[in-house]
């Protein structure tokens, strides 16, 4: 197990001209409680199964568990979860010495752009680039496993 340690924004400004990478994800959630989520997710060609803890009061630490599983049982476990897939494409922004995922969601939460930042330490400093806009990190509303019962067109 590792914590993990991120942060998340919206994204308000032009991104993609940034990007070097792009990924096709859907994942959804058997397990969607304050004290843990259990998601499957398949990213490309894979399948995963990721098991996360609570999050700390700043919303930017917690436990992580992933493993990888066949995308055919990925498939098989994506039709036991909450009703709304989360379905985005995830581009790599490389910035001044950390990388960006920004997530751009389809689907029941299109419309919504976030991006993350995964950090060594909370208290590490980073550059924001120009079309990084709010933080959500604490905020519930913009974790997956809520945009999964409680999509981002239901708000």
């Amino acid at each position: 197990m590792a914590v993990e340690i991120e942060r998340k924004f919206l994204v308000r400004g032009e991104f993609m001209a940034y990007a070097t990478e792009a990924t096709d994800i859907v994942q959804g959630y058997l397990v969607h409680a304050p004290e843990r989520t259990v998601r499957v997710r398949i990213r490309g060609d894979n399948g995963f199964i990721t098991v996360k803890g609570k999050s700390g009061d700043s919303g930017m630490e917690r436990y992580e568990w992933e493993k990888q599983i066949p995308v055919d049982d990925a498939r098989e476990l994506l039709r036991l979860c909450e009703p709304f897939a989360v379905m985005k494409t995830r581009y790599l922004v490389p910035f001044k010495g950390h990388v960006f995922e920004v997530d751009v969601f389809h689907a029941a939460n299109e419309g919504l752009v976030m991006a993350e930042i995964e950090l060594a330490s909370a208290d590490e400093a980073f550059e924001k680039p120009d079309w990084i806009g709010e933080e959500v990190t604490a905020d519930p509303r913009y974790y997956n496993s809520c945009l999964s019962v409680k999509p981002y067109s239901r708000w």
